[in-house]
């Protein structure tokens, strides 16, 4: 080669390495400089095709992101179909691949004679290409892809030629980094400009109070609910917003600048619900205004500082956002209504027995998928009579139904929310995730949640069985319902329980034909019930009694208001009656078991659910007859962690 040549030849690599310092120089996007760094490639070298290959953000994979001479289809096959990797399996052992991990160029003169490259092998002959080189490309010292050459034929690459692709890979690497760290500015600067124009367009908003109206509006016509009145609200006014029910419950809660207001103290504030205009709060450090719906308080703004603090338009905006607030809750109001009459009719059905594809679809409208299996869970207040119902009104299951379907509202499968009577019916999916995954979490938490929002009045709430289809749920319901009367009734209130805690009663809720209890509690006590009838000496109450007070006739004795000898004279009288003696530990058994079974029958088919074949409530009466007997001696009960037992 002659001295001109040489000369030639370096002032061709020069001029294409300039090309290369040029287009990073120029506002070139990132996919047209690789396409130029694998032409120059080719330019420069001779070779028929060349790919300038990056590493994902994670350094799993590499791909073909700029070419110059390769088949598109080519391209195409080896990203998706062939991803070369760079962690281990057989797509990890390529040229590429060991280029990239040990930083040094990796050359294969015949593809097919190389096993490593066996994967890629059939494409490439298909399209031609015989040999390659793999160049690492350094970004900052470190790897961030490859500068693949090819050829047509087998080809041995020599050493000055890999040196050559060395030099041209390292300024690759350089003008790579270079247009990263562009097109990190030019995003940088971007996000700037739009935070720029965020910020200006908040503080013309502030400015302009004649916009009050019409973004308080716009949250009405969007349906936005409490949460976005109260953002609105907080942006007008830049101070933080808070929005609760007459209790002092949160609603909604709109921070400023990080600030949140304290929803603590604002219970014990809202015990005056008489005032309906804004006024300073008799602590003097914060403010509010009513929230009336149809004449009713149905929730207050608060915010902090005086009223003093306000304009006549920053008055406007809390007057104006109090009334958007209002229409938020009656929306809620109404839509939840809806949704909760719908979903009573779809467990109405249930419990009736149906089982048909038409209840799972009209199911699935409502967002609950019953094809997943569901937990029956049961709630009701400890006291019919107590705040739990007065605060509510005449139908207070609908506040406990509201507090049950804020507590299990959250990701995952919906549970359905209904009523059923005085009860709250929640059918909670398998399969929620969070800290209340299992139902007895679930449970436990609806409750607790219950007597924080009504001042301290109690409720109880039992987990039934878990369906796996839909003719299940009449039976389980059944059984829960039934566990969670008898628990009441026999003083375990204020608790989270499962069937299986109540033992033996338990057992007995989940016999299938209720009327064998009936028959077994009546052939057992039949003689002693005649005997009552006729002589008026309350013999059943007596043996109930007795039972209950582990077989003391003295403790009988003090419980129904008698002498000790009165008490052992019935027992005689019951003994001849029935033809057994007290003492047999059978005969104990036989009655405890006659008792037990009129108490699980008058819980499960009370006067208000009809019996499984639709006729009169089995037991119903004997239930009634035995009142005062089970109203007496019920305290006492053991308990099992927080569950009564």
């Amino acid at each position: 080669m002659t001295t001109e040549t040489r000369h030639d030849e370096v002032r061709r690599w020069l001029a294409g390495v300039g090309t290369i310092a040029a287009a990073v120089n120029a506002p070139v996007e990132l996919p047209a400089l690789l396409d130029l760094i694998a032409a120059t490639a080719c330019e420069l070298t001779g070779y028929e095709a060349g790919g300038v290959l990056l590493a994902d953000d994670n350094e799993h994979a590499l791909y073909i992101s700029g070419s110059h001479g390769l088949s598109a289809e080519y391209v195409a096959r080896v990203n998706a179909e062939h991803t070369i990797k760079l962690g281990s399996g057989p797509l990890s052992a390529g040229p590429s691949s060991r280029a990239f991990r040990t930083a040094e160029p990796v050359a294969i003169s015949d593809l097919s004679e190389d096993p490593s490259f066996a994967p890629w092998v059939a494409a490439a002959l298909e399209y031609g290409y015989r040999a390659i080189v793999a160049v690492p490309l350094l970004v900052g010292g470190r790897p961030a892809g490859t500068l693949n050459c090819y050829r047509t034929g087998v080809h041995p690459f020599g050493t000055d030629e890999i040196d050559l692709l060395k030099t041209l890979a390292n300024q690759a690497g350089i003008a790579l980094e270079t247009a990263r760290l562009r097109d990190h500015e030019r995003r940088t600067i971007d996000d700037l400009e739009r935070l720029n124009r965020s910020l200006t367009a908040q503080h013309r908003l502030l400015e302009q109070a004649e916009q009050i109206h019409h973004e308080l509006t716009a949250v009405a016509l969007r349906a936005g609910g409490v949460q976005a009145v109260a953002d609105a609200l907080a942006r007008l006014l830049a101070r933080p917003v808070l929005v609760a029910d007459p209790a002092g419950q949160p609603l909604a809660n709109a921070q400023h600048r990080g600030v949140l207001l304290d929803p603590a103290p604002i219970a014990v504030a809202a015990a005056d619900d008489a005032a309906a205009t804004l006024l300073d709060s008799p602590t003097g450090d914060l403010m509010t205004a009513p929230v009336v719906l149809g004449g009713e308080l149905v929730a207050r703004l608060w915010l902090p500082g005086p009223v003093a603090d306000l304009g006549p338009l920053d008055r406007r905006a809390v007057e104006h956002a109090a009334v958007v607030c209002a229409l938020e809750l009656l929306r809620q109001r109404t839509a939840l209504e809806v949704e909760w009459r719908l979903r009573g009719d779809v467990l109405s059905d249930l419990l009736a027995g149906g089982a048909s594809a038409a209840l799972g679809a009209r199911a699935e409208s409502l967002g609950h998928d019953l094809t997943r299996p569901h937990s029956v869970l049961v709630v009701k207040a400890d006291r019919p009579d107590g705040p739990m119902h007065r605060m509510g009104g005449p139908s207070g299951v609908r506040r406990l139904l509201g507090v049950a379907q804020v507590t299990a509202d959250g990701p995952g499968p919906r549970p359905l929310v209904t009523s059923w009577g005085d009860h709250v019916v929640v059918l909670w999916p398998e399969g929620r995730p969070g800290p209340r995954a299992d139902p007895v979490d679930a449970a436990e938490a609806i409750r607790q949640a219950a007597q924080r929002a009504f001042d301290g009045a109690t409720a109880s709430a039992v987990v039934g069985r878990r369906c796996t289809a839909l003719s299940d749920y009449a039976t389980a319901f059944r059984i829960a319902r039934g566990a969670l009367e008898l628990a009441q009734l026999r003083g375990g209130l204020n608790r989270t329980f499962t069937v299986p805690d109540l033992g033996v009663y338990g057992l007995l809720l989940q016999l299938e034909d209720p009327h064998e209890l009936v028959r077994f509690a009546d052939g057992v006590l039949a003689p002693l019930r005649r005997h009552d009838d006729h002589r008026d000496m309350s013999l059943v109450a007596t043996l109930r009694t007795y039972l209950e007070h582990g077989t003391s006739t003295s403790r009988t004795a003090a419980a129904l208001y008698l002498h000790p000898n009165t008490v052992g004279l019935r027992l005689r009288r019951i003994e001849e009656l029935i033809g057994v003696r007290l003492a047999d530990p059978e005969a104990l058994l036989q009655f405890t078991a006659a008792f037990m079974a009129e108490d699980v029958t008058g819980s499960a088919w009370g006067s208000s659910s009809p019996a499984p074949d639709g006729g009169p409530p089995p037991g119903t009466a004997r239930a009634s007859a035995s009142g005062a007997g089970r109203a007496r001696g019920r305290r006492g009960r053991k308990t099992r962690g927080n569950r009564s037992v």
